[in-house]
């Protein structure tokens, strides 16, 4: 392969040949763009300053200085470039900003959270004991959030046990069935995205707790953490769904197969990986959500394991009931218990993007297994069934199942 010359284009006769342009990375003119244009923004805004105006504050320096690189950075690149590449290379520079920009926050808002909870996270005690024999003056030794993360994991998973079958069952509603109620179903799912989530907690308050239980519950807060994951998880199953290619529904069809059997064994497999992420979404959405319960579940110091009697708190609600007390030990409570609400979160999201991130057909080794395995049983079975066609009623030694998958996976990779 390396003896082989490299494919090249002709350019037309008489066209003028220029040095090959590099799609990915960035060329040498292309630093010097960047680096002498925030050396001079740098230099403009101290300047404007520290010596030619009275200006002050950070925050005014450091857009000073981003508007100067823009306009140096636009001179710079027009000496060598036309007008349209200016264009370009502007609006590259402002989206990598915004994507800094917004990485940076969200560093900031994780690392703030860690420093300022690492006085209660090293601490044993505040993952294995509740706040029932804690006060506000008590010190970090004592208490913990026990009660919260396990009201957190049992709210979530009520919710996650109505959300999930009902928001996927009403995506593949959308898709494969459609008509006039279809699109008003999607209209109504797709104003309950933008549902301010107080909303839904007296909703919940005023038709399960007033109406029904007249206490609040962990289940009531289940309830109306149910409504603000539903229209995420239906949004984002439709978005999956919609991606499904439909020839292979056609093929499904043609061969004979009925619709329920289309979506069970073709649409619902290929789609597999986006409809996980779109259930961990709205898990995470759900997980952080504090006005709903602040209505619904009630604020405790105690475990309790019952969803359906007495209150019951989670990890969003407890911070807000520990970040609202003066003493500075339940404050940094509060830190803790938010740092440990968002590597939750992350977590989550994290897990979305690996499941997110495969694509349809491809098998985990495991899978891969299975399948030959199945591949070879339906071998199998078709030569038993070829021989007693043919009136040879002795199997043929390669009919025989005595093929492991790692059997059939090494003959594969030798075939």
């Amino acid at each position: 392969m390396s003896g082989r010359p490299a494919t090249t284009i002709p350019a037309p006769e008489g066209a003028p040949i220029g040095p090959r342009r590099r799609v990915r990375g960035a060329r040498l003119d292309d630093r010097f763009n960047v680096i002498g244009a925030a050396a001079a923004g740098v230099a403009v805004a101290v300047l404007l300053f520290g010596w030619v105006s009275p200006l002050s504050g950070g925050v005014g320096w450091v857009l000073v200085a981003y508007l100067a690189f823009l306009g140096f950075y636009a001179l710079l690149v027009s000496f060598t470039s036309d007008a349209q590449e200016v264009k370009d290379r502007l609006m590259s520079v402002l989206l990598s900003s915004a994507g800094v920009l917004l990485f940076g926050a969200l560093v900031f808002v994780v690392a703030f959270t860690l420093v300022r909870g690492q006085e209660a996270l090293p601490h044993p005690n505040f993952f294995t004991q509740s706040m029932e024999l804690a006060g506000p003056l008590d010190g970090l030794d004592m208490g913990g959030i026990v009660h919260a993360i396990l009201g957190t994991l049992m709210q979530i998973s009520m919710a996650l046990a109505i959300t999930i079958p009902l928001g996927i069952t009403t995506a593949l509603f959308l898709n494969e069935v459609g008509g006039r109620f279809a699109r008003f179903v999607r209209t109504i799912s797709d104003a309950m995205t933008a549902l301010p989530s107080i909303v839904a907690g007296l909703f919940v308050y005023s038709a399960i707790i007033v109406l029904i239980t007249h206490q609040r519950s962990g289940f009531a807060a289940a309830m109306a953490i149910t409504v603000m994951m539903l229209p995420i998880v239906i949004r984002a199953s439709d978005i999956v769904l919609r991606l499904v290619a439909g020839n292979l529904r056609e093929a499904a069809y043609a061969l004979g197969s009925t619709r329920w059997a289309t979506i069970w064994h073709v649409v619902l497999p290929t789609a597999r990986p986006g409809l996980a992420t779109a259930v961990i979404l709205g898990t995470a959405r759900g997980i952080g959500e504090t006005s709903p319960v602040l209505l619904t579940s009630g604020v405790t110091a105690v475990t309790n394991l019952n969803p359906f009697a007495g209150p019951m708190i989670s990890l969003p609600l407890q911070v807000f009931d520990f970040v609202k007390s003066p003493e500075p030990t339940m404050i940094a409570r509060g830190f803790g218990t938010a740092a440990v609400l968002i590597l939750l979160v992350l977590t989550l999201f994290a897990l979305a993007r690996v499941v997110g991130g495969k694509g349809p057909g491809q098998l985990s080794p495991r899978h891969e297994q299975r399948v030959l395995l199945a591949s070879g049983r339906d071998l199998q079975r078709m030569n038993v069934r070829n021989d007693l066609a043919a009136g040879d009623p002795s199997p043929r030694p390669e009919s025989l199942p005595t093929s492991s998958p790692t059997d059939l996976t090494t003959k594969e990779t030798s075939s």
